[in-house]
């Protein structure tokens, strides 16, 4: 209930520039760090480097997101989701064109287009979190986290394509057919072929989708 001074109620006070100035403040430190878990790998990057990196006081880089495992967390969900907002990956417009498929080779083909847009915003930094989760039990944690994340995709890619009557190459076994989603859904098959090897990112996505296409379907439609 809203307090009442002198018969009129009031609100709790809220800053509309506050809230503006602190968003900016976490971007900034989010885009910073980002770079530089990149660049020079998560071990070797501490909370004050990128409070220096964004601008800020490393009080203020602790206060807003606590550990640096937290704030890898954080560069994660703004790096597969391309935003701040809290709006989960399934739900957002650019994944829509899975959903709106009408044959499991038109779901296949827009998954193909997601699994290539999440890889270029992520590539590199799961292969940041890849290589430090062998010394770092904190950052193997997120990265197991990030494996059961693309499993959970792979299984509601293909019950997708099940719920569109399309038949599986494997058959009854949909463990396998998720497992081969999984495989292909991996943002270091971007990394590899765009980044490392020059790919343009239409043929990346055009071979991940006749890989989907030729690892799911017996029929392809």
């Amino acid at each position: 209930m809203d307090e009442v001074k002198d018969g009129k109620p009031t609100r709790p006070y809220r800053s509309r520039i506050r809230e503006e100035n602190a968003r900016r403040t976490r971007q900034a430190v989010v885009a910073a760090a980002t770079d530089l878990f990149v660049a020079r790998g998560y071990t070797a990057t501490s909370l004050a480097d990128v409070a220096a990196a964004a601008g800020v006081a490393r009080p203020t880089v602790f206060a807003t997101f606590g550990a640096k495992a937290a704030l890898l967390r954080q560069v994660l969900d703004e790096a597969l989701a391309g935003d701040d907002e809290p709006v989960p990956v399934a739900q957002r417009p650019w994944y829509q064109p899975v959903w709106e498929a009408t044959t499991g080779g038109e779901v296949l083909d827009a998954y193909a287009g997601v699994c290539t847009m999440i890889g270029g915003r992520t590539a590199r930094v799961f292969e940041t979190v890849r290589r430090a989760a062998d010394s770092s039990p904190e950052v193997a944690e997120v990265w197991q986290t990030l494996l059961r994340n693309r499993r959970l995709g792979a299984t509601m890619v293909v019950e997708r394509v099940c719920a569109l009557g399309g038949p599986l190459r494997q058959g009854a076994d949909i463990e396998a057919a998720i497992d081969e989603v999984w495989f292909y859904n991996d943002p270091a098959h971007y990394g590899a072929l765009v980044l490392e090897r020059g790919w343009h990112e239409e043929t990346f996505r055009q071979w991940l989708g006749r890989s989907l296409r030729h690892a799911l379907l017996s029929d392809q439609d």
